[in-house]
């Protein structure tokens, strides 16, 4: 039987532990791979707004896996020891309220967990367009035997909207098929090694008739929110194909419409949306030349182990006093990107303080090129 002093030390132990907060889904399943956290944290687990200002009232750290949620802003006037907050998501505007923009607390999320499996999806969407895929499963429904030409992707230009791991992730592998890109982000370059020629945004509606493929991979922020309109549309090319992984906002919905209906543009594919989940009767699903999928480009068999692992490594790095990785600037609203050096190395910069209180510097992360962590 353990004596009394040392049942005492566990107790003041276990108190010591800092509490991690984890957001759940609203069934309320546990994420799988946090059970390295069990010796060194307090895990406490909500699924609704009541539940998390309970746990609220003790965390220092929260974990968002529902991050769509809406319920931390309702329960933020209870969030007074937290100090750091993990998005499961790559973009975290759902997020971004005034509370937590102009608070001390950290914010990170899990870019580059899903560039990969982004950029593998709008490969297949671009050669579903390209080989004329949807009509061929259609015409198999239908017993018709009906022989087509396709064309090529090899020597078609696709345009990049956005900077990030998921834009240089599509970029790659839209070189390994033979495709010319150019790419639009915040500021202009020439001569990037993922993307070649890189127009600023305010330069878009100069490049958008040069595409033959334009992909969204953008986050959503006050400047890319309605990005895309009749105006963009009309300068795109006929034979133009218009594909979404980034926002559902940075695209006017009804515009894209009459740019479809009116032939202005030859097709789209849409895996993110306005609203979602997108309503049953809504125009989209019976539009002709439009793929609909419901938010899935990111999403891969191990997604969720890779995005537990990504926290606890965080985690412990914060007890350690070392840098966070993936660290949102709140105001840009992304993780800034280090464009990537011929020659190696990584920019750094001041970081934040860890519980140990030492200050350190943070190598910008960029993510691996393959089988990378992160979701959308």
């Amino acid at each position: 039987m353990a004596r009394r002093s040392d049942r005492l030390a566990a107790g003041r132990s276990s108190a010591r532990r800092p509490v991690v907060g984890v957001l759940a889904d609203v069934r309320g399943s546990r994420p799988l791979g946090l059970e390295p956290l069990a010796k060194v944290a307090a895990i406490r687990y909500a699924s609704s707004a009541r539940g998390l200002a309970r746990v609220l009232a003790d965390a220092e750290v929260l974990l968002l896996w529902n991050f769509r949620s809406q319920k931390l802003r309702e329960a933020w006037h209870r969030a007074r020891r937290l100090r750091w907050i993990h998005a499961t998501g790559a973009g975290v505007d759902t997020v971004l309220f005034p509370e937590l923009v102009s608070s001390a607390v950290i914010l990170t999320n899990s870019v580059g967990v899903f560039d990969q499996a982004i950029a593998e999806y709008v490969l297949g969407l671009m050669l579903l367009f390209a080989k004329d895929l949807g009509r061929t499963v259609d015409l198999q429904r239908r017993h018709i035997w009906r022989h087509r030409d396709s064309e090529h992707l090899r020597g078609q230009t696709v345009l990049v909207v956005g900077a990030g791991g998921i834009g240089r992730a599509v970029a790659r592998l839209a070189h390994c098929a033979g495709m010319r890109v150019l790419a639009v982000a915040r500021t202009a370059r020439a001569g990037d090694p993922d993307l070649g020629r890189v127009a600023a945004v305010r330069d878009l509606p100069a490049v958008l008739g040069e595409a033959d493929y334009v992909v969204i991979a953008a986050p959503l922020t006050a400047e890319t929110r309605s990005l895309f309109g009749d105006a963009e549309f009309a300068r795109m090319k006929r034979t133009a194909r218009l594909i979404n992984v980034g926002r559902g906002a940075i695209v006017d919905e009804d515009a894209l419409l009459r740019a479809l209906r009116s032939k202005r543009i030859a097709g789209a594919a849409l895996d993110v949306f306005d609203r979602e989940p997108l309503p049953k009767n809504h125009p989209f699903w019976d539009e002709p030349g439009l793929i609909v999928s419901p938010h899935m480009s990111g999403d891969f068999l191990e997604w969720q182990s890779q995005i537990a692992a990504l926290f606890v490594q965080n985690y412990l790095r914060w007890r350690r006093g070392e840098p966070l990785l993936n660290v949102v600037d709140k105001t840009l609203g992304y993780v800034p990107s280090t464009r990537p050096r011929r020659s190696g190395g990584a920019r750094a910069r001041p970081s934040v303080r860890g519980p140990m209180g030492r200050r350190a510097i943070e190598p910008v992360h960029r993510p691996r090129r393959a089988r990378a962590p992160s979701r959308s």
